[in-house]
């Protein structure tokens, strides 16, 4: 039997930052579902299929193929064989990517393959329906978040050092859109599990956030024994 972590929480809380620490820390396997809702939106994307259209997601799901694979120990996802790891992290995509996420024929595809991904491993896997839907028996379940403002200077900061051009109250207005589809979507909206352990990380950096993570882990994984 495999210990499971699952991480929930807001769009730019940190929870990948955070879920690959963490998993880096205990030595387990990370898995980013987070990616995989992207890949599906930059499928359909490239496709020129319409997002307000659900019976054409729901038949181009057929031909969507999404494997996870480690490569120098970083987490890579492959769309149909090819790597598209860099592709997805646009701005385009991860907006499409919280659309594309309320389809429930997309979800129950994504969720089948989360779950058969986490059987039996020492698992770190992050989102927004783990603790919820994904793995609601997870050993430990803890929801990460942060305020709007804080969540976007954090975005901004990471745009401008890649060189993209944005402005906070944008993002801001972003980021807030995005909380209200998430937690409001009819099929596994985002929501606090009731046994989750909440660290709000508006003022503590990856480091601290990863820290406090670990001793949380510590102790679930000695009460299991």
């Amino acid at each position: 039997m495999g210990f499971s972590i699952a991480i929930d929480g807001p769009s730019g809380a940190g929870k990948s930052t955070a879920a690959k620490g963490l998993a880096r820390e205990l030595g387990f396997v990370y898995i980013d579902t987070g990616a995989m809702y992207r890949a599906v939106a930059y499928f359909l994307m490239n496709n020129e299929i319409d997002l307000d259209e659900k019976a054409e997601i729901i038949e181009a799901l057929e031909n969507i193929v999404l494997d996870i694979k480690y490569i120098d120990k970083n987490q890579h996802i492959f769309l149909n064989g090819n790597d598209v790891t860099a592709e997805i992290r646009s701005r385009a995509v991860s907006e499409n990517a919280s659309r594309v996420s309320a389809v429930r024929e997309v979800r129950q595809k994504l969720v089948s393959i989360q779950r058969k991904m986490a059987e039996g491993l020492n698992v770190v896997m992050d989102g927004r329906d783990i603790g919820t839907v994904v793995l609601p028996n997870a050993d430990i379940k803890i929801y990460l978040t942060a305020s709007v403002k804080k969540r976007a200077e954090r975005r901004l900061l990471e745009l401008l050092e890649k060189g993209t051009s944005a402005t906070l109250e944008d993002i801001k207005a972003d980021i807030e859109k995005r909380d209200k589809r998430d937690m409001t979507r009819e099929e596994s909206p985002l929501k606090q599990a009731e046994d989750a352990i909440v660290i709000d990380c508006g003022n503590m950096s990856a480091k601290e956030v990863i820290g406090e993570m670990l001793n949380l882990v510590k102790q679930a994984y000695s009460n299991k024994k």
